[in-house]
Parts: structure tokens; sequence; C-alpha cells
């Protein structure tokens, strides 16, 4: 075996939030920590990207000064174990803009686009993480096989700590929480 092909020591040990921050920015891209664990995300497709981007984009708009909305950025759900999700887009207070690391109560809304290999995880594993961590609003975005992308939205039900199901919109998203947003996905 190559030396290439041997990964690091550090994907093979429980990661502590600690080591986790003295990370380089290179060596946090394209992970996840999960329960201490490194787990290694495959680069998005453009499928992928060009509804993040768009959600992101219109949501940032809607949100008015006291939110921003952004992609491809940790949210710190737990320090023991470590656990790190990185949204494919995260509303979260303005006023958080440089508190590193995003924690569950600097954040509103998050979005997950399905793609092939993130289907379990999307739909089943970080539904129940984000609830859990008190995150108010998740977003599920499909690719469907029409080509109009739904989006599942989830609403937190705050004493049971899990989501009820909320709206869901195909061709145009007509939200009125957490704040009233039209985003046209027909343009994904």
């Amino acid at each position: 075996m190559s030396a290439e092909m041997i990964a690091p020591a550090w994907m093979h040990e429980r990661i502590t939030a600690e080591q986790y921050d003295s990370w380089s920015e290179e060596q946090c891209a394209g992970i996840e920590i999960v329960d201490g664990m490194v787990v290694v995300s495959p680069s998005a497709a453009k499928r992928h990207n060009r509804p993040a981007r768009i959600l992101a984009n219109a949501l940032d708009a809607a949100a008015g000064p006291d939110w921003n909305a952004d992609t491809d950025f940790d949210v710190r759900l737990q320090d023991v174990p470590l656990t790190n999700r990185r949204p494919d887009v995260v509303v979260y207070r303005a006023e958080t803009i440089d508190l590193a690391p995003t924690r569950p109560e600097h954040v509103l809304l998050v979005v997950e686009v399905v793609s092939p290999g993130s289907e379990t995880t999307d739909r089943i594993v970080k539904v129940d993480q984000y609830a859990k961590a008190g995150i108010a609003f998740y977003w599920r975005v499909e690719q469907a096989a029409t080509g109009v992308p739904l989006v599942h939205t989830y609403v937190l039900d705050p004493a049971s700590r899990s989501y009820r199901d909320g709206e869901v919109f195909a061709g145009v998203i007509k939200a009125a929480v957490p704040f009233s947003v039209e985003i046209d996905l027909g343009r994904v």
C-alpha cells in the first residue's frame, strides 16, 4: 500500500473539540465529526450545490438584518462527544458572524439537499440531531425525478425535541415561517 493510500492517524481516533478547533481550515474542509469520529464527505455535485446556493441567497435576502444565511460551515451540535455538522444552508444570528464555533442557539434554520449517498443521513440522522440540539426549523430538499425539487419543511416541538411536519413545496416555496420568503425552485 502506498503512503498516499494510508489515512492520517487522526481519522482513526476520537477527536475532541479542542483538537478540532486547533486544525486548519483545510483539514476541516469536506468532513463532519460525529460522536468524535471523522466522517469524510465527498465533494458535492453541481446539481447539489445550485439549489443550496439559490436557497441561501434567497433566505439571506428575506431574513432581514438580524439573520444571515450562508453555506459550507460547521455547526457545533455538541462538545462531548464532539459532533460538528456542515449543513448545506444555515440561517444564523447576524450578531454571531465572528463567533466560532457556531452553536445551535445561534441557528434558526438548517437546510440539507439530499444527494445519492446522503439519503439516510439527511432524512433520518441529521433530522434527529438538529432537533435534539434545539434548532427551530429544518428544511430538506429532495431532487425529484420531475426535475423540480421538493422542499419538506419541519418545525421543532420544543417539549419533545423532535420535528413536526410542516409544508411541502414544489416549484415555488411560499413560506411564512421562520420568516416570509418566496423562492422559485424552477431556476434549479
